[in-house]
C-alpha cells in the first residue's frame, strides 16, 4: 500500500494533495503542518470532492509522526508562513524529526527554493543524498518544452530537452542534445527562434504550484512504483564530503529515492558554460 505524507499544507502541499488524489496513485495521502487545523480543511476539501471526480485515494491530516509507515515524504510548503518557506530552525528540526521516524523512506522536497533544505540535510546531518531531493528542476525542463513546442507547432510530447545546473542564474540547457520530431533542435528552429527561447529561460523560474505538483507526484508515484525505470530532472546533492551546491540532472528511481545520476550529454560549450557557472557560485 502506497502512503504518501506531505509537510505543508500551504498552496503548494495542498496542490499536490489535490493532484495525488485526482490521480488515484497512491492509496493514502497524509497532510501535515503546523497549523494543524488548516491542514485538516485542506485534506476534508479535497476528499468531499473525491465522489465528484472518482478518486480513491483517501486524504486525510495528521501531527509529524503520521510520517511513520509512510512509502514517501515530501516537503511542501507551510500554511501558516507569508511565503509558505521554512525558516533555517523550522528546517533543521523537521528533517531531524523525519530522519528518527522513518529509516529509509525517500524525501522529495517540491519547492523551487529547496537546494538549502537539500544541502542541510545531507552535509550537516548526514542523510544519504540518494535519499532526499528535489523536484523542481522537472517543472523548469516543462515549461522550456512548453515554449519549444509553441515556437515549433509541434505537440510537447516531441520535444527532447534536459537542463543542468542551479536555476535560474546558473542554468544550462542542453541544446546540443535537444530534440525537436526526432531532429536536432538548433537545426530545426531558427536563429531568431532560438534567441526568442534563450531570452525566456530565466523567466521560466520559479515555477508555480500546478507545475511543481504535476511534476512532484509523477516523482513519487515513480518511487512507489519501484521498477518504474523513469528518468526525472531533480535537484540533487553533491558526492563530495564538502559541502557543494545542490545542482539539477537527471536521474533514475527506485523504492530508497535515486538509483543512478545520468550524466548529461553536453557540448564543449556547455561543458565550459557548467564548469563556470559553477566556479562562480
Amino acid at each position: 500500500m502506497s502512503i504518501v505524507a506531505i509537510l505543508g499544507a500551504g498552496p503548494l502541499g495542498g496542490t499536490l494533495a489535490r493532484k495525488l488524489a485526482q490521480r488515484s496513485r497512491v492509496c493514502e495521502v497524509r497532510l501535515i503542518d503546523s497549523n494543524r487545523n488548516s491542514a485538516a480543511g485542506t485534506a476534508l476539501d479535497i476528499q468531499q470532492a473525491a465522489p465528484l471526480d472518482r478518486c480513491a485515494t483517501r486524504v486525510i491530516s495528521g501531527g509529524l509522526d503520521a510520517v511513520i509507515g509512510a512509502t514517501v515524504v515530501a516537503v511542501a510548503d507551510q500554511a501558516d508562513q507569508p511565503d509558505g518557506g521554512w525558516s533555517r530552525e523550522a528546517a533543521l528540526s523537521m528533517l531531524n524529526q523525519i530522519i528518527q521516524l522513518t529509516l529509509s523512506t525517500p524525501i522529495v522536497c517540491a519547492g523551487a527554493s529547496d537546494g538549502a533544505l537539500i544541502s542541510m540535510a545531507v552535509y550537516r546531518l548526514g542523510v544519504n543524498r540518494d535519499r532526499i531531493f528535489g523536484a523542481a528542476p522537472g517543472a523548469l525542463v516543462a515549461g522550456l518544452t512548453t515554449l519549444i513546442a509553441l515556437e515549433a507547432d509541434v505537440s510537447p510530447r516531441e520535444v527532447s530537452i534536459n537542463v543542468v545546473g542551479s536555476p535560474p542564474i546558473h542554468t544550462v540547457v542542453t541544446w546540443s542534445s535537444a530534440t525537436i520530431c526526432g531532429y536536432p533542435l538548433e537545426e530545426s528552429l531558427s536563429a531568431n527562434q532560438l534567441a526568442r527561447l534563450r531570452a525566456r529561460v530565466a523567466k521560466l523560474w520559479p515555477p508555480g504550484p500546478y507545475a511543481l505538483s504535476s511534476v512532484t507526484s509523477r516523482v513519487i508515484e515513480a518511487l512507489a512504483v519501484a521498477d518504474s525505470r523513469r528518468t526525472f530532472t531533480c535537484f540533487v546533492a553533491g558526492d563530495s564530503h564538502d559541502e557543494m551546491p545542490v545542482l539539477s540532472n537527471r536521474v533514475t528511481l527506485n523504492a530508497n529515492g535515486i538509483n543512478t545520476v545520468v550524466a548529461p550529454l553536453l557540448s564543449q560549450a556547455e561543458h565550459v558554460q557548467l564548469e563556470t557557472s559553477f566556479n562562480q557560485r
